[in-house]
């Protein structure tokens, strides 16, 4: 039995292990804690938050409004700002709410520890491991980008688009405007460093924040794998009444987890859902800009437009995926639910079954501000609509 924990556990920490790295060292890893170390999160939360806003988003907004009307450069500002300004809310929501994910990530461990078959085991890993992999291509992409942002640079060969306006000197990482003389040395070195650092932690904060999302979706869907082929098989076991008033028990538990999952993330979903319309037709604009006027680029500016482009497009369809993914594994317990000889066994059981039924036939739904379903349906109408857009935007470039 012991030996079974440990492995649990072990297992546990596999699991959660590339997740809490990213958000333990902004101090955003949901887990019981007391005052001291409370106190030393909210400190290393306040810091990023204060660094991000202060010297990336503020001086980038201010370089909008200095370069606004020419969509180009506008286009080369607002493919950081919009996710600096998104990541600003990822990290205010997600500390506010990191109380009410604690039992989640405690119901986690629960699960791991205390499984009972290597059945259930294989399940849950197999669904782990995706949430694994998910997590490992977002730190590669964290990589690419900020090689592109910020080595590159560091040795003059600059990514964005610079003008007289934009870069009066040397140029930064990205498109900002501060209030101080940035050409002299040492303030060039510095707030290239400052800009560096805090890059980093943005880029933390807000794939952090995202992959925490899959890694608390996949584990459900685990969950329910285990709780849908105990209900298909449900005749096997012997005492089938306390089997099918446990999975009522766990059922209820899940169903509250993704509730408090759902509560946590609808407005950074609405908000992603906003600044992916909104670069998507920027980006397809610039697209067709570069056929129009015969736009030469080179291969690495090539290469980091379409990543740019292909990050922002897989992130999207990623989150609606998981909406759909968590839709799907709520409607196969109603479907397994169903599939019991419902109306032939012990009226106890039937009782007890015809819960599950009632219950299954509300969809359960991660939704962008409360207000869109994140699923691929919705994806596909968010691309029609930006898309639409792109014509607006030419138009108005002619």
């Amino acid at each position: 039995m012991e030996g079974s924990k440990c492995t649990g556990y072990q297992d546990f920490e596999w699991a959660v292990k590339l997740n809490r790295i990213t958000l333990n060292v902004i101090g955003l890893w949901p887990k019981a804690q007391n005052f001291r170390e409370k106190l030393l999160c909210d400190l290393r939360v306040l810091i990023v938050f204060l660094g991000i806003t202060f010297s990336i988003l503020i001086p980038a907004l201010h370089s909008l409004m200095r370069i606004s009307g020419d969509i180009i450069l506008m286009l080369d500002n607002l493919q950081f700002t919009l996710p600096a300004i998104s990541c600003t809310i990822r990290i205010v929501i997600f500390w506010w709410k990191k109380e009410a994910i604690v039992p989640i990530i405690n119901m986690i461990a629960e699960d791991w520890i205390n499984s009972k078959s290597e059945q259930d085991r294989s399940m849950m890993i197999k669904r782990a491991q995706i949430a694994r992999i998910i997590i490992t291509c977002a730190y590669c992409i964290m990589g690419v980008g900020c090689f592109f942002i910020i080595i590159l640079p560091g040795f003059g060969l600059s990514m964005r688009v610079t003008t007289n306006i934009t870069d009066p000197g040397r140029p930064m990482p990205l498109q900002t405007y501060y209030i101080y003389d940035i050409t002299k040395t040492p303030q060039y070195e510095l707030t290239f460093i400052v800009q560096a650092v805090y890059i980093v932690l943005a880029m933390m904060s807000y794939t952090g924040v995202d992959n925490f999302l899959g890694l608390l979706v996949f584990h459900i869907c685990g969950q329910l794998d285990i709780l849908k082929n105990r209900l298909r098989h449900l005749d096997t076991y012997i005492n089938s009444q306390d089997m099918l008033k446990s999975c009522i028990a766990k059922h209820i538990r899940l169903l509250r987890a993704i509730s408090i999952i759902e509560d946590t993330y609808n407005i950074t979903l609405l908000a992603l859902f906003i600044y992916f319309a909104i670069l998507f037709s920027f980006y397809g604009f610039r697209i067709i800009n570069l056929f129009d006027d015969g736009n030469d680029l080179s291969i690495t500016h090539l290469v980091y437009f379409l990543s740019n482009v292909f990050n922002i497009f897989a992130h999207m369809c990623l989150y609606c995926a998981l909406g759909e993914i968590l839709l799907g594994q709520c409607n196969e317990i109603y479907s397994a639910a169903y599939d019991n000889k419902w109306y032939s066994v012990d009226p106890k059981i039937a009782k007890d079954l015809l819960l599950l039924l009632i219950r299954g036939t509300k969809p359960v739904y991660l939704t962008a501000g409360k207000i869109f379903p994140m699923t691929m349906a919705t994806f596909c109408g968010l691309i029609k609509t930006s898309a639409g857009y792109i014509s607006v935007l030419h138009t108005t470039r002619n």
